[in-house]
């Protein structure tokens, strides 16, 4: 067995077993390897953001949530070159992208041979022109989509006006090169779309935001054509029943 294959089946082995932990030694005993080579398969896990840990003491050893990862998922060569180049090549600027980061580098990880070199070759030849952009803004924007929850902004809108407001987000847009959150305005009463390049500053509460239709939010505005990308559709669930439309903020 090679390396990258060990890597999966230790972490397949490891989810099996959860909760309880399983030692080093009975992990290489498992593999057929020196426990010397399991620490160092257990730490590359580690250093690539799989959530295992160790238990030290008595009755301890390596355990994994299994509710934090995912089982393989079998790609062909095409299809990780696909995904690791399009994950590599998202912008700073863009929502989840340190997400986006670490999940390229566990698909080029993962990928060996004539594949690994040809993706490497393609990524080397991808440039993009970032776009300023407060990582602070966009970790409370990603914080608040993802827990569902109000979040206060300070924005200045495309005349120069500032104003704060407290927000209920709905999703995201991209247009044109840009990314816009789309959310219920509660100073507003109405959808809004905010630019993230003028959201100055942004601070996420532990107040559950009341559920919005994106697609609702913006029907009769002028992004009321935009479509999920085909590459999610599977995702998406059905729209529900309409809304107020969006607005620029």
């Amino acid at each position: 067995m090679n390396r990258t294959a060990r890597l999966y089946a230790l972490v397949e082995e490891l989810r099996a077993a959860a909760p309880r932990p399983l030692t080093v030694a009975a992990l290489a005993a498992r593999f057929e390897v020196s426990t010397r080579t399991v620490q160092r398969d257990l730490q590359t896990l580690m250093e690539t953001g799989v959530p295992v840990r160790t238990t030290p003491g008595r009755g301890g050893g390596w355990s994994i949530d299994p509710e934090m990862t995912l089982p393989p998922i079998h790609l062909t060569a095409e299809e990780a070159s696909a995904l690791a180049v399009a994950l590599a090549a998202a912008d700073a600027s863009i929502p989840y992208a340190g997400a986006a980061r670490t999940a390229a580098q566990k698909v080029t990880a993962a990928m060996t041979g004539a594949a690994s070199a040809a993706v490497r070759q393609l990524a080397a030849r991808i440039v993009s022109l970032p776009s300023p952009a407060d990582s602070g803004v966009r970790a409370a924007v990603e914080q608040a989509l993802t827990t569902h929850t109000v979040l206060r902004l300070s924005y200045t809108d495309a005349a120069g006006r500032p104003s704060d407001r407290a927000v209920e987000p709905a999703g995201l847009l991209t247009a044109d090169g840009r990314w816009y959150l789309i959310a219920w305005c509660r100073t507003r009463q109405a959808g809004r779309g905010f630019r993230l390049d003028r959201i100055t500053a942004a601070t996420p509460t532990a107040e559950p935001a009341e559920p919005h239709d994106l697609t609702d939010l913006l029907r009769g505005s002028a992004a009321a054509e935009a479509v999920r990308p085909t590459t999610l559709a599977a995702l998406t669930p059905r729209p529900r029943g309409p809304r107020a439309p969006v607005s620029p903020a």
